[in-house]
């Protein structure tokens, strides 16, 4: 059977020594390039074909931010777990509530067992499903809002001006409507996935996708990873009726406090206010309007819940949020994949935008 790789890994699975055994004994064969072309998605090691039906995640053993970017067995599993979960109903609860919203699957997985390997041999990859054809206007979001020096502005700022110039509004009115377009497809489907089901998403600007209509406008949302989940520990009984058994094998389960400060990180700082500082600082709009629609739509979002979800109450009233300091976890040598979820990243504590805006 073929098993896909990366072309730099599988120059570099070569050189371990479990593979080299596996080679050696005309266990393993080197078939080279062969096929037609696939290509990187923003994500550098996803790869994407419009005819085919499957997207791959392949490993990279290359250092990407915060860690060398193999596959492991145990995200990969829980990718797969998460896929059954939605198969098993939540995917029907969602898309009934929020039909904008959609999680892509990671259906399986393939590798090779290479003696002397524990687990891992460096050929693990992901196969996921690609909901996307050649037509499709979705981009991921840190790409959206990426500045192009020497090209122009970034995408974001391109399509917003291009809307206010076709409809004669000004760049501020403009903005707040795609930005409230974003907050319905995006962040709220978002919440409910924590307020009902205790499912918390790494939903930060990389692994977030938005769908744009002809115009440029925010149609719909996507989310995308294999291990970048949580189960709040208080609400896992919500997902094992689902689908009996999800967490047994599987690091997904954690304290209620841990998964709020994810949630608070992953979709409040790094892709909500990471958003709104992005308008900001390329001229699009000012930061203050666009926190108070975001205060405005958390707030109204929450009292649909009673409780009120712990992560909204302090997105909007703590004095300070927990940030994963990308730049210290590297300086420190962490690994993000490596040790306990508790222990992987350095988080600092950063001044609280929200609460100092008031509707």
């Amino acid at each position: 059977m073929p098993v896909p790789a990366h072309p730099w890994q599988a120059r570099e699975v070569r050189r371990r020594p479990g593979v080299r055994a596996l080679l050696e004994a005309g266990l393993l064969h080197d078939l080279g390039p062969a096929g037609p072309a696939w290509h990187p998605t923003s994500s550098v090691r996803t790869v994407y074909r419009a005819d085919a039906p499957y997207m791959l995640k392949l490993s990279l053993g290359l250092r990407i931010t915060n860690s060398r970017r193999n596959n492991l067995r145990s995200e990969l599993d829980l990718g797969v777990r998460v896929a059954r979960l939605l198969a098993a109903g939540l995917a029907d609860r969602l898309a009934a509530a929020h039909p904008a919203f959609r999680i892509v699957r990671d259906l399986a997985w393939i590798s090779v067992d290479a003696p002397g390997e524990a687990p891992e041999s460096g050929l693990e990859t992901a196969i996921r499903e690609n909901p996307f054809g050649p037509g499709e206007r979705v981009v991921c979001v840190s790409g959206l809002v990426a500045e192009r020096p020497g090209l122009g502005p970034s995408r974001l700022g391109e399509t917003v001006r291009a809307l206010a110039a076709r409809s004669g509004r000004g760049l501020d009115e403009v903005s707040a409507e795609w930005f409230d377009r974003y907050l319905r497809v995006v962040a709220i489907p978002l919440l409910w996935l924590y307020a009902e089901h205790g499912l918390a998403l790494e939903a930060h600007q990389q692994n977030t996708l938005v769908t744009l209509d002809v115009d440029g406008w925010p149609t719909g949302g996507w989310y995308r990873d294999s291990q970048g989940y949580y189960v709040a520990a208080s609400k896992v009984g919500r997902v094992r009726a689902l689908l009996p058994g999800f967490d047994e094998g599987v690091p997904v389960v954690f304290d209620d406090a841990l998964v709020d400060e994810r949630v608070g990180y992953y979709v409040g700082v790094n892709n909500l206010l990471g958003l709104i500082g992005a308008f900001g600082a390329q001229g699009l709009a000012d930061e203050t309007a666009l926190l108070a629609r975001l205060r405005h739509a958390l707030a109204a979002a929450a009292r649909a819940y009673d409780p009120t979800p712990r992560v909204v109450e302090l997105l909007l009233d703590a004095p300070t949020l927990r940030c994963k300091a990308n730049h210290l976890t590297c300086v420190d040598g962490r690994d993000e994949l490596v040790g306990s979820v508790e222990t992987q990243s350095v988080y600092v504590e950063i001044p609280n935008p929200l609460a100092e805006v008031r509707p």
